[in-house]
């Protein structure tokens, strides 16, 4: 009788269980995607477009950042920082650490922290949020902005990260439900920060790397109470943990300077290791297939392939399994489409493609044609590859083992953030405006 209970509930619960797995896969409730590597895979957006040319609306952005919008339902969210021109008094800034070279200092000005939410289908505002009102107690690289971490929603919840500025979470209507503060941060030689949370069942996962005092943190997603709290000798690394359900055990993958690390979602605890990264590890990681692919590409070149099965400190170890040593990306992320792995090398328009399950070079770094500078984490939709620069072109590539490109579109914007698949749109978020390409 117990068994059959059991079963009756299971049968109850999966309708919901596909649904919720339906909306996930329809939506970008993340800034990698519905998958968390890139991909989308029931997207189909166009292939060409121009300033005329299947451009469904565009909306004006206030403000300054380089996040990434999310998409749920017919919202797409964004964040940004608005200089309001209003001068501090010098005596209320916090004093610089004389412990951490600084190439940046505050603005003095206050800004306001925003949350937007535009219309999916026409680009009109629904709704603004000023999370709040600060002075920055840093500057920020000249190519980076105030607002550089991504929100994220588990469909009900939209959680987001500015950093020094706090963490948030508001409901989809744009009602505030509880803030975090964790302090101020104190970023490698003052260049900013881009702490992007990720959201797991209930579980927020915020990494917190910076100069000294670095810390990984689990929060409890409906009230941002502290679940765990574990400390990191890592500093500034701009990257977002991945979360990945391996044998039955999710582990957060946060990639690291120091080392890339595996812990255990449901308690902190550190489950392996590996060092060989190099300095400013932005690149977020991937899972596929058993394993956790971490890469960085700043002053060297890594990547390794780390079987999700197993413990202890790796470096150097025969567990790992495979390399790659030469052409990873230094801002944008890899995406994984299928079984095959593409990054670009630094910030470059040179493409490679290796086999994720071997490591074997499928497209060895070819120059990509008419593309310059990247920000952006390329993207993958309907058996293609989407990548944009920072002067506004769009390459879209054929997904295969050798480079295929099919068209080049260029707007009126430069682009750092990266490109967002939904179905049949694709959104772009550019210095000063938001794109939804669609076709007609």
């Amino acid at each position: 009788m117990k068994k059959i209970s059991i079963l009756a509930c299971c049968l109850w619960a999966l309708p919901g269980l596909l649904q919720a797995q339906t909306e996930h896969l329809d939506n970008w409730p993340h800034w990698r995607g519905p998958l968390a590597n890139g991909s989308a895979p029931r997207g189909d957006p166009p292939v060409q477009w121009d300033e005329k040319i299947n451009v469904k609306w565009k909306a004006a952005l206030p403000g300054d950042g380089s996040a990434t919008p999310i998409v749920w339902g017919n919202q797409a969210f964004i964040v940004t920082a608005i200089d309001t021109g209003r001068v501090a008094d010098p005596a209320a800034l916090p004093k610089d650490d004389p412990r951490f070279e600084k190439k940046t200092k505050s603005p003095g000005t206050y800004h306001q922290f925003v949350v937007l939410s535009y219309d999916r289908s026409t680009g009109k505002e629904l709704w603004r949020r000023v999370a709040t009102e600060q002075v920055p107690h840093e500057g920020h690289h000249p190519t980076h902005s105030y607002a550089a971490g991504s929100p994220t929603t588990d469909g009900r919840f939209l959680y987001v990260s500015f950093g020094s500025r706090g963490i948030y979470c508001y409901d989809l209507a744009g009602t505030l439900r509880w803030h975090r503060d964790f302090g101020l941060m104190k970023t490698r030689l003052g260049w900013g920060e881009a702490v992007t949370p990720v959201i797991h069942d209930d579980t927020l996962i915020v990494n917190w790397d910076q100069e000294a005092d670095s810390f990984l943190i689990a929060l409890d997603a409906r009230t941002g109470a502290t679940r765990w709290k574990k400390d990191r000798d890592d500093p500034t690394s701009w990257n977002t943990p991945l979360i990945v359900t391996h044998e039955g055990r999710t582990q957060v993958v946060v990639n690291g300077t120091k080392r890339a690390r595996g812990y255990d979602l449901a308690t902190g605890e550190l489950i392996w290791q590996c060092g060989g990264q190099t300095v400013n590890a932005i690149p977020s990681p991937v899972a596929f297939d058993g394993l956790a692919i971490c890469m960085s590409g700043y002053k060297g070149s890594t990547c390794i392939a780390v079987p999700l099965g197993a413990t202890g400190d790796l470096t150097d170890s025969s567990k790992l399994a495979w390399r790659h040593d030469r052409g990873t990306p230094y801002v944008p992320s890899p995406l994984l489409a299928g079984e095959r792995l593409y990054f670009t090398q630094a910030n470059n328009g040179i493409i490679t493609c290796l086999d994720a399950k071997t490591g074997k070079v499928l497209i060895d770094r070819e120059r990509l044609p008419t593309l310059g500078d990247l920000y952006g984490s390329p993207v993958a939709a309907a058996g293609r590859v989407y990548l944009t620069d920072r002067e506004g072109t769009t390459l879209v590539l054929r997904q295969g083992n050798k480079l295929e490109v099919l068209a080049t579109n260029r707007l009126d914007d430069g682009f750092d953030a990266s490109p967002v698949v939904v179905g049949r749109q694709l959104f772009l978020r550019g210095h000063h405006f938001l794109y939804c390409i669609e076709g007609r």
